[in-house]
């Protein structure tokens, strides 16, 4: 297998360029290391394509080794042809390679092996020469043993018959043909299993699907219902053209009308044998493919939501909503320094709103409170009624925002927060990291496992490896495309930096609180454990602000202090000019100084671009978040009513909106623009603040339809 050509035509990028990445990725490279700084190696390439071109070269590596072990074991049982060989060799997926290696793998002991044992085998190639059922009769009456438990020449027949259905069953091009049969023209069938009892599963009590248009996130749901026992699932294909097919390639072409005891063989062999097989692939592979799909969205969503600008330089309180056991407070300065916590009880049962709104005006005039950052869980409603009453009561620029507060709970009672804040109980954590949200969305996510941040679908339905893996690589770009300060970044934020893992992120937090802040790059060296490779790796990503070397607090990697340093003295410009260097770019010939110094334009671009503008947050560019003042109540939506909102997540069927109503609104995918989308997430993302006008509200069920068709954005 030509792995280099495959992945080059899948990623639609040239050979070279994948050779490259291979080459980096073995020499122990980490893809956002080799995506901001081998530049020129690889043409350029995104991260986005480097982690699937790292996830495929996995894969078909995987898929090489188990070739290998499967070819051994033939081998060594003597039946390797040089047609079977070739055919493995050739085969693209792991499904191909276990359906050639079925006839020749160790199996339980079966009725064909018992058959085989009992001496039925030559009984059974009389039956493929369809002998008359009277003739074989007096074939089989030989092979009558009653030691071998063979008691009449039928129980010989049916043990023949065992044999054949287990040779058909393990016949890899039947099984291909079956399995595409299914995929093309097969349907997925749904039932319910409660009667017409009501649940969220009412969609598939009677649901009829083509497997070929089957939707990721219906065969998700239908995977979750069916696990709670409340639907039946089950997958039908044609089974007369199955059993038709196979009969005219099992039988012999001097007689194409098959025998009524060789059917009954090939019958045996599709219902008992293939076909249960076939229906749990095909399950398995409409689940793998919406598993995937729910990952990427997934993925999309959460660096989005990573990626959302942070709202620096403001005292902010952070509110974590409850009812019975009060609404916790915490208010942090500009850096996310706690200041000061409090529990109040303006919700029921309580009630205490006057003695809330009494000490909510003592922290904001106490602390010069700017923002109010409100979590959206149980009771942030009516925290939200209170908060805006409290706003239009102060005389004070004051306001506030909701914040998605999944996975604050997770985090509040974890070791970290713990170890954070050992004197604070779980809703004072929970009250900071509210708070911290707003600051600095990315510092206080990474603290949390990314699938309890609440922007995907099944989640935990899906397999955890490939989520983990996917999500934690989501996290690492974003990380590292932002970069992070060396001497205020956490344990959580810096084991996400290119290069380095936990052990080593806790060695230079170590470091740092016994040898104070660090002044240069070069000391990273002095941590335990963080050798020459992870310091090439990490060195660009990690800044240092106010430090010996100005170019340390660039995303200028110290391999290219050289070349920064002779641009610099081009242009008549000092190190301690870098930021002071506006329009530097359209100053220079890019390509012949990249020819006169030796390096390669795209690593001058980057690094002329720090110069001008260092460390420039690509976070900047994001939608702001809306801030509010005042509060709407859902009963006072009415269809036609245009609002501004916040896409807070996006799945495969559309994108919810919080317009300020607390209950999210759906905007369906065809209601997301006047163009044809195959997926929401060409219309929006997570963070993306938009119009939306309100088609119709049922209160009851606390259900927001609404359009972006016609609403100008």
């Amino acid at each position: 297998m030509d792995i280099v050509r495959i992945l080059a035509e899948e990623q639609k990028i040239r050979t070279t360029q994948v050779e490259a990445v291979i080459k980096l990725i073995d020499e122990g490279n980490t893809i956002p290391f080799i995506a901001r700084y081998r530049k020129e190696a690889h043409g350029g390439l995104n991260d986005e394509i480097l982690r699937n071109l790292d996830e495929r070269l996995r894969y078909l590596r995987g898929l090489e080794e188990r070739k290998a072990a499967v070819l051994a074991s033939i081998e060594e049982q003597g039946k390797l042809t040089d047609e079977l060989k070739k055919e493995i060799e050739e085969a693209m997926t792991l499904v191909a390679v276990e359906d050639l290696y079925r006839p020749y793998k160790q199996k339980r002991r079966t009725r064909a092996i018992i058959a085989k044992e009992r001496g039925l085998e030559p009984l059974a190639n009389l039956i493929l020469l369809q002998m008359t059922k009277k003739d074989l009769l007096a074939e089989a009456e030989p092979f009558v043993d009653p030691e071998k438990e063979v008691a009449t020449p039928e129980d010989a027949i049916a043990g023949a018959k065992d044999i054949i259905a287990e040779n058909i069953s393990d016949n890899a091009e039947y099984r291909t043909y079956i399995r595409d049969l299914t995929m093309k023209q097969g349907k997925v069938v749904c039932e319910s299993r409660v009667g017409e009892e009501t649940s969220v599963y009412e969609n598939y009590y009677n649901y009829e699907r083509p497997v070929a248009k089957q939707p990721g996130h219906a065969t998700l749901a239908i995977n979750r219902g069916e696990e709670e026992k409340i639907l039946s699932v089950k997958i039908l294909t044609d089974d007369e053209r199955a059993i038709g097919y196979l009969c005219k390639k099992v039988v012999v072409r001097e007689n194409p009308n098959t025998t009524p005891t060789l059917k009954e063989a090939i019958e045996d062999a599709y219902e008992r044998l293939i076909w249960p097989s076939i229906e749990r692939e095909v399950r398995n592979e409409l689940t793998e493919v919406a598993e995937d799909g729910a990952i990427k969205v997934f993925g999309k969503n959460l660096r989005q939501l990573l990626m959302q600008p942070p709202i620096s330089g403001h005292v902010v309180l952070g509110w974590d909503p409850a009812f019975r056991t009060g609404c916790k407070l915490a208010v942090v300065d500009a850096t996310g320094k706690v200041l000061d916590t409090v529990v109040i009880y303006p919700t029921a049962p309580q009630n205490k709103v006057n003695e809330a709104k009494a000490v909510l005006r003592k922290l904001v005039e106490k602390y010069n409170v700017e923002l109010i950052s409100v979590g959206n869980g149980t009771a942030s409603r009516e925290s939200e009624q209170v908060i805006a009453q409290f706003i239009h009561e102060i005389n004070r620029p004051l306001k506030y925002i909701i914040v998605n507060e999944a996975g604050a709970s997770v985090y509040s009672a974890s070791k970290l927060a713990t170890e954070e804040f050992p004197k604070f109980d779980v809703g004072q954590r929970s009250a900071v990291s509210i708070a911290r949200r707003l600051q600095d969305p990315l510092a206080e996510l990474v603290k949390i496992d990314p699938k309890s941040i609440g922007v995907g679908q099944y989640q935990h339905d899906m397999n955890q490896k490939k989520l983990s893996d996917t999500l934690g690589g989501v996290v690492e770009d974003c990380v590292n495309q932002v970069g992070v300060d060396l001497n205020t970044a956490s344990v959580s934020l810096l084991e996400y930096v290119s290069g380095i893992n936990k052990t080593i992120a806790k060695n230079i937090v170590t470091y740092r609180e016994e040898n104070g802040s660090f002044k240069d790059r070069k000391q990273l060296l002095k941590v335990a454990k963080l050798g020459p490779k992870a310091y090439e790796q990490c060195a660009g990503f990690l800044r240092i602000r106010g430090g010996k070397t100005p170019l340390d607090a660039t995303a200028v990697h110290p391999e290219s202090y050289e070349i920064a340093e002779q641009v610099l003295k081009k242009v008549g410009a000092t190190d301690h000019e870098i930021g002071k260097l506006a329009g530097l770019k359209k100053r220079v010939d890019i390509k012949k100084l990249a020819e006169e110094l030796s390096v390669g334009e795209m690593t001058l671009s980057d690094i002329i671009s720090e110069l001008e503008k260092p460390s420039r947050d690509p976070r900047e560019e994001m939608p702001k978040p809306v801030l509010r003042a005042d509060v709407l109540d859902m009963e006072q939506l009415t269809p036609g009513m245009v609002l501004k909102g916040t896409v807070r997540n996006v799945i495969d069927f559309g994108a919810f909106v919080d317009i300020g109503v607390h209950q999210d609104g759906l905007v369906h995918i065809s209601q997301l623009t006047d163009r044809f989308i195959k997926h929401p997430l060409e219309a929006v993302s997570v963070g993306d603040v938009v119009n939306v006008k309100v088609l119709s509200v049922d209160v009851k069920k606390k259900r927001i339809s609404l359009t972006m068709k016609g609403v100008e954005q």
